[in-house]
Parts: C-alpha cells; sequence; structure tokens
C-alpha cells in the first residue's frame, strides 16, 4: 500500500501510484451500489479484496476493466442473498436525498437503503459504511434517524460526520456524509495538511487547446454572462486554477451551458471539461478507464465516490479492523441514540 507524497511529485503521479489496487488483506468488503468503482478503487488501494454489486452495465464494465475484484450486474432488493463479507460498504442511491433531487425519500423507487440495511442484517459485518449526500442531515434528517436507529439495532454503535472531500487530497469541495456502524473503536480519518488545486491537479490541461475540443461560441459566451448577473454568481463558473474545484455533477460534467465546469484558456477562448480532466478533479488516476458513452461516462464520474477520499476511509477502517477492541453487546447498546418511536422504516 503506497502513501501520498509530499514531495514535487505531480498529482497525476501521486494517484496513478497511491491507488493501484494490491490486494494484501484477507477481508472481503461488499460494495452495493458499486458504480463505476471509486469507493471500491480507494479500499483496494488499502489493501482489501472487493465485490461490487452493481444494475448499469457501463459501471460495472468500468469497475471490472480496472478493479481486481468483480462487480455483478445486478439490481438489488431486500431479498438478495450475498456472499459472506467482513466490511460493507456502498452509496445507496442518494437521487431521493439530494439537495438538487426531487426530495421523495422512501416514496422515491430509487431509494436503496432498505436494501441497504437488509444486507447488514443477513451478513452482520464487523463493520459497515455508506457515503450519502449532505441533504440527509437538513430536510431529511428524520429519514437519516430511521435508517441509523434500525442499523444500530442490529447490534452497532452509529456515527454520523460530514466530510469534505477536499480535505483528503481531493482537487474538489464535495462535502458528503460518511455513516459507519462498528463494535466500539472506529475512528474517522484526520483531515490532511495539504489541499489540492485545480492548478496542480490538470497542470498542462489548463493550457491546452485539443482540435477536438468543445469550446463556447460567442453566443454560448454571451448566454453564460446573463447566467451569472441573473443567478447573482459570486464565483464565476471557470475553473480557478489556485484553489479546489466546486463539487463535480453529472450535471456540470456534460449539461447546461451556464452552471457548466469550464476552462478559461490563455487565448480567452472558453472550453468544457474532457472526460480525463473530469475524472482528474474527482482524484481518478489516468489509468482508469471508463467504459460507454460520453454522456455515460461523464455521469459515473459525476456520481463516484472520489477515490482519494476513499482510500483514508479504507485506511481508517484497516485501523479499526486490526486494533479496535470490540465491545459486548451491553456496551454497544449504551452508546445507541434514542429512539424516535413515532417513526417507521417501512
Amino acid at each position: 500500500m503506497s502513501e501520498p507524497s509530499q514531495t514535487t511529485e505531480s498529482y497525476a503521479a501521486m494517484t496513478g501510484r497511491v491507488l493501484r489496487p494490491s490486494i494484501t488483506r484477507s477481508q472481503r468488503v461488499l460494495d452495493l451500489f458499486a458504480g463505476c468503482g471509486g469507493l471500491a478503487l480507494g479500499f483496494e488501494a488499502a489493501g482489501f479484496e472487493t465485490l461490487g454489486y452493481e444494475a448499469n452495465a457501463d459501471c460495472c464494465a468500468t469497475y471490472n476493466a480496472n478493479l481486481n475484484g468483480q462487480c455483478i450486474e445486478q439490481f438489488l432488493t431486500v431479498d438478495t442473498r450475498f456472499p459472506t463479507a467482513d466490511v460493507i460498504i456502498g452509496g445507496p442511491p442518494c437521487q431521493p436525498f439530494s439537495v438538487g433531487g426531487l426530495q421523495l425519500g422512501l416514496e422515491d423507487a430509487r431509494d436503496g437503503f432498505p436494501t441497504f440495511i437488509a444486507a447488514v442484517e443477513q451478513l452482520r459485518p464487523r463493520l459497515w459504511m455508506f457515503e450519502n449526500v449532505r441533504g440527509l442531515l437538513y430536510k431529511n434528517r428524520w429519514y437519516l434517524d430511521q435508517v441509523t436507529q434500525r442499523l444500530e439495532h442490529l447490534g452497532y454503535v452509529v456515527d454520523v460526520k460530514l466530510l469534505n472531500a477536499a480535505h483528503y487530497l481531493v482537487p474538489q469541495n464535495r462535502e458528503r456524509i460518511i455513516v459507519v456502524g462498528h463494535k466500539g473503536g472506529y475512528a474517522f480519518p484526520r483531515r490532511t495538511a495539504e489541499t489540492i488545486t485545480v492548478g496542480q491537479a490538470l497542470g498542462g490541461f489548463l493550457f491546452a487547446e485539443p482540435d477536438e475540443g468543445k469550446y463556447l461560441t460567442e453566443s454560448m459566451d454571451r448566454y453564460v454572462a446573463k447566467y451569472e448577473k441573473a443567478s447573482k454568481c459570486i464565483n464565476p463558473r471557470d475553473l480557478d486554477p489556485s484553489k479546489p474545484s466546486r463539487t463535480v455533477t453529472c450535471r456540470n460534467l456534460g449539461g447546461a451551458t451556464g452552471d457548466m465546469h469550464r476552462i478559461k484558456l490563455p487565448s480567452g477562448r472558453r472550453r468544457r471539461l474532457t472526460v480525463r480532466e473530469g475524472a482528474r478533479l474527482q482524484s481518478f488516476p489516468d489509468w482508469y478507464h471508463f467504459s460507454g458513452s460520453e454522456s455515460s461516462q461523464f455521469d459515473q464520474i459525476g456520481n463516484a465516490v472520489s477515490p482519494m477520499f476513499s482510500f483514508a476511509l479504507a485506511q481508517s477502517v484497516a485501523t479499526y479492523l486490526d486494533t479496535a477492541p470490540f465491545l459486548d453487546e451491553d456496551a454497544i447498546r449504551k452508546c445507541w441514540s434514542p429512539v424516535q418511536g413515532s417513526l417507521q422504516l417501512v
């Protein structure tokens, strides 16, 4: 397992080295709603064996082309049976809770939490962890409380924390909640001292004007100016090389002109990001290749867990498995949060 370097090593070289899968541990990690493998990549780089489950064919193809573990193309339900695993991780579909979504929660058919809970109940892993959007902490906190209480009562101490991927060598401000169930003694990873900027991550890409690049036209530039004025945009959407980027999403990688991530070139021209540039901002190494159409690749990147963030989480899991003194049932029960008896998870 390689460690991030604080030398003059380029960001692309560092991610390419640190995130290279190397299975050195005996524990199996079950990755539910695996996407294109961003979460699994960090765990494989930390030495774990992974087994993924994902319904999207392009995501599965990407996972299987880059990782040591297998990704099974399957739509998961509460009745799905899984092989034994020491750890369960995943990103249950976040659309029901996303600030940009419809906020339907339990009424949204895309809700993956009942399946995640059923997997934990079936396998009783030593630790489980899921990542989701920060909206679960606010308008939908009632639902998060339901989920965590159900999981607590399966015999776990549950910790919830809002973390920013920018604090873990990802060149992007990306706030996500991390919820961990353990048997006592787990500690979230400490933030790194270094912050990675767009300039460090993209390097020469910031000056490149490839013939195949998608450049904004004069009319698009005028639209952008009107959009930013009408929306009272304090920070222009052009990437600032001196800072981490704003959150990378499917929409701002491949969607509407006004909100898209853009590179403003020294010549004054603007162009949208390529797949590789979007992947860099998500901390994917350059050797990680994505399957499917360009729009599918942008979706995979925008929905992924940033691999360098995942690597930090995986290291904290490894430390817990190696050193934590597990609590008995009575001690775990004392850590439970108050039960909201009027709320039922269905």
